[in-house]
């Protein structure tokens, strides 16, 4: 949306139009498909996994240190959609590009502290749903007061609960947050949103392969490439050993000859 075009009602973030719309809130939504990547979260009969491109804006980087994957605990994993410089890569000397990488990290923090927290005045890990519940409500009162922005952020939780086994939820910078079977987020949401929703039609209870291979090749499916195992980060939680992985190069390159070779 171009400068004024909100009418004057996109100067601060607590002011409602006419039409009851919030336009920072919604400008938050569009700095998160402006980073160009999309993310895949599916959960399986005993497991959940997470996928998401690996883009590295800049030759000399690290690779290794950029990531979109982060363990909260050592139970609960958060991938955050939108928070990379390449975002914003021919701005690359911009300080907007440290605004949206600082998001998720500052966002990871916070929740780490918040576990630690949990787990010592309760004396137990904090459960996926407390979590997601804490992002909701932190992203929900950034949109409350004129000197805070909302965090251009769609962050997915995944755990496994004691009670109600694998969990998957997401959060969106105005505060929602809903448990999933399969979503997605980024630049291609809705496009992988209706190839998940096919896949899940007749809730099928995949197992940890399965699961795996179904959220790589709905990566695959549409942004319509083949990936690298490079290219890619993959992260997982399992009944079985319920800590949180990222998934080796190795690893991943096996589920990708794994499923060029099913297709």
């Amino acid at each position: 949306m171009s400068r004024g075009s909100g009418g004057g009602y996109d100067r601060h973030i607590t002011i409602f139009s006419p039409e009851g719309r919030l336009y920072q809130v919604e400008y938050a939504f569009k700095a998160v498909k402006a980073a160009g990547v999309t993310s895949i979260g599916v959960r399986g009969k005993d497991s959940v996994c997470v996928v998401t491109q690996k883009k590295v804006p800049d030759k000399l980087l690290d690779p290794t240190s950029v990531t979109h994957l982060f363990p909260i605990t050592k139970y609960l994993g958060l991938l955050a959609t939108g928070t990379t410089g390449s975002s914003l890569m021919p701005f690359k000397h911009h300080y907007f590009e440290l605004f949206e990488d600082a998001d998720a990290r500052t966002l990871v923090q916070q929740a780490r502290n918040e576990a630690a927290e949990f787990r010592f005045k309760y004396g137990y890990e904090m459960p996926v749903d407390v979590l997601a519940r804490w992002i909701a409500d932190k992203s929900q009162v950034y949109t409350q007061h004129a000197y805070m922005r909302p965090l251009g952020v769609v962050a997915m939780v995944l755990g496994i609960d004691d009670e109600f086994g694998p969990r998957l939820f997401k959060c969106d910078p105005a505060g929602h947050f809903f448990g999933h079977k399969a979503t997605s987020a980024g630049l291609k949401e809705q496009e992988a949103i209706n190839f998940l929703e096919k896949k899940m039609k007749k809730d099928p209870a995949f197992s940890y392969e399965e699961t795996v291979r179904t959220a790589i090749s709905a990566l695959q499916s549409v942004l319509q490439e083949d990936f690298k195992a490079t290219e890619i980060e993959v992260g997982v939680v399992r009944k079985e050993n319920p800590v949180f992985r990222v998934l080796s190069t190795e690893e991943i390159d096996e589920h990708l000859t794994a499923i060029s070779e099913r297709d």
